[in-house]
């Protein structure tokens, strides 16, 4: 394997604007220093490659780059990793573009940069602007991303709006690193709860009360404006409510729906158009406001459009017959079941019921056949905690189908709770009485909402307070990192206003002669590694954190400091500085899906 090599001078790199902030060529120097200087054999060296990590400093007075390289290569190489770490020292001091290198603890190795080379963050920020963070570290992929897909019953809520934000956010991260990304909604419209969902507007439809109301049926206001809109559109409903009832079982829930459906089905000749407008309204719901969340899809991909098991060539009846044949599917009581004793579920799953109906799961197997089958490298799928026992049993299926299950990227979501004046809000229930998506988005605004759904981890449990993403003060993060956004505005307005223009060049500080952008500057060059390593993890909360800590250092360097009164080649270089940082802000937020405010 050949090692990493400088392509380029530090003045090309200027020029051409590369995304690597001399991380990408302190490692092929690091890598150069083990073929020349250790004798590296190469498929050691690519396993030192995949280990070791070059990243920069958190605290800029042990200079601006650290590796852990050394410690890594002593394990492989069997040596001594202090005195590794001491001759690449010696070794990356050579060069012109770096000050200084030092070994420091168990293996590392600090490397400060020389002032031009250390200011080439900001230069490049300040010439590529909204496309500064973006990169191409790995290797391009297709990537799917399947996210929300909740069922089409009713108003999206509160719950569903953290997958949506996460889904979204990925995607739009993933971009920004090289990869081909497809953002698809699954609709669940060939299943039962469709079926409850078009009941329960034909019971409306019926002028069947609320207390009249099934237990399993749904009850909400949108069902009564569902039935409405088809009522003014077509002639009377042409079953009666006592029709229904009569005679239907009390003492099962399930079962009374389940009862409902099938009297209706035969007594009503409006089922399918019900069925058909009851669907309709509630995915251009689901579609607009996930629109006023701003997260679109790619793709609405239906159910229904996988077939039937009726017709042979159909995509579900292909699946079912893979499995068959390739011995993971048996028939066992007039049932057809996969077998994911492979996968280690605990027990083997219903594809095919007794009575020849599909279940969920025989959908989703041939849905994610579907998915391999149209050519993507990686499938992200965005899922609530609570499937997480539903993993194993669709790896069992992709590898049954003779696919690689590790294309499957699992990532589960938290449910968020919701709190107002110290109290939980009530969220989702058939009842119809719950706070929305929309409510939310309605109350605190769209990107305050996102903010907050993306601020913790995502398989991390998430307490959203309402009145907090109200604040307008520092103690409310989202208000923070907006407001940094907004003054660094303000500051180059009132330049603009006294000088005409905004300098070009970071002149000043580039002659060492003002130093106190530094650490700000250092912070800058962070930021397309936060990128790429949030593209890695899929954890858009590392932006979030990097903003918080970036939005603090610029208000304490704004306070600390008297920007418009200092010297004009000062007052330049700062405001050099803080065009690449008010560039950071807003890339960071746009990634998330949040447009960066101008004024507060």
């Amino acid at each position: 394997m050949k090692a990493r090599r400088l392509k380029l001078t530090l003045e090309q790199r200027s020029t051409q604007a590369e995304h690597n902030y001399m991380i990408k060529d302190i490692n092929e120097l690091i890598d150069s220093f083990f073929i020349d200087f250790c004798s590296i054999e190469p498929k050691m060296l690519e396993t030192l490659q995949k280990k070791y990590t070059t990243s920069i400093t958190d605290d800029l007075s042990k200079g601006h780059i650290t590796s852990n390289v050394c410690m890594i290569a002593a394990g492989i190489l069997k040596k001594n990793p202090a005195e590794l770490s001491k001759n690449l020292a010696a070794n990356l001091s050579k060069f012109s573009f770096i000050e200084s290198a030092e070994s420091a603890g168990p293996g590392f190795v600090n490397i400060r940069l020389s002032r031009q080379a250390f200011l080439n963050s900001i230069n490049i920020a300040n010439m590529e602007l909204e496309n500064y963070g973006r990169n191409s570290f790995d290797s391009k992929k297709k990537i799917q991303i399947e996210f929300v897909s909740a069922n089409p019953t009713g108003p999206l809520h509160v719950g569903h709006g953290r997958g949506a934000a996460y889904g979204d956010a990925i995607g739009r991260i993933l971009e920004a690193c090289g990869h081909e990304v497809h953002k698809e909604y699954y609709v669940n419209d060939a299943g039962r709860q469709i079926d409850i969902l078009t009941a329960s507007v034909c019971l409306r439809l019926a002028d069947l009360e609320d207390n009249q109301m099934p237990e399993s049926s749904y009850k909400g206001g949108y069902i009564k404006d569902i039935a409405d809109d088809f009522r003014s559109k077509s002639h009377d409903f042409d079953i009666s409510g006592e029709e229904i009832l009569i005679a239907i079982p009390l003492d099962d829930a399930e079962k009374q729906i389940d009862e409902i459906i099938k009297k209706i089905k035969a007594g009503s000749s409006l089922w399918s158009k019900v069925k058909k407008t009851s669907l309709s309204i509630v995915l251009d719901s689901i579609k607009e406001d996930l629109q006023n969340f701003n997260v679109l899809h790619d793709d609405w991909y239906f159910e229904s459009s996988l077939g039937s098991l009726s017709d042979e060539s159909s995509s579900i009846s292909q699946a079912m017959s893979k499995l068959e044949k390739e011995g993971l599917a048996y028939k066992e009581n007039g049932a057809l079941w996969l077998d994911t004793s492979s996968s280690k579920d605990d027990k083997n799953r219903v594809l095919i019921r007794e009575d020849g109906r599909p279940t969920y799961f025989a959908s989703d197997v041939a849905y994610h056949k579907n998915k391999i089958d149209r050519g993507f490298d990686e499938l992200i799928n965005v899922w609530g905690a609570d499937h997480h026992g539903y993993i194993k049993r669709i790896e069992a299926s992709i590898d049954g189908l003779g696919f690689d299950k590790e294309k499957l990227n699992v990532q589960l979501v938290q449910f968020a709770n919701l709190f107002r004046d110290g109290k939980k809000v009530k969220m989702s229930t058939r009842s119809g009485d719950f706070y929305t998506l929309a409510n939310l988005v309605g109350e605190i605004g769209k990107d305050a909402a996102r903010f907050y759904y993306l601020s913790k981890q995502a398989d991390q449990h998430l307490d959203f307070d309402i009145d907090l993403a109200k604040a307008d003060n520092k103690e409310n993060i989202f208000y923070y990192i907006q407001y940094a956004h907004a003054r660094i505005c303000s500051l180059q307005a009132k330049y603009i206003e006294k000088n005409g223009a905004l300098p070009i060049s970071a002149e000043q500080i580039e002659t060492n002669k003002y130093a106190k952008c530094d650490r700000i500057i250092h912070e800058v060059s962070k930021f397309p590694g936060v990128v790429h390593r949030s593209a890695k993890s899929l954890q858009p909360h590392l932006i979030i954190y990097f903003l918080k800590d970036f939005a603090q250092s610029f208000h304490s360097f704004y306070n600390d400091n008297h920007i418009l009164s200092e010297s004009d080649q000062n007052a330049q270089s700062i405001l050099f500085c803080l065009n690449a940082s008010k560039q950071v802000l807003a890339n960071g937020l746009r990634l998330l899906g949040i447009e960066p405010i101008q004024k507060m």
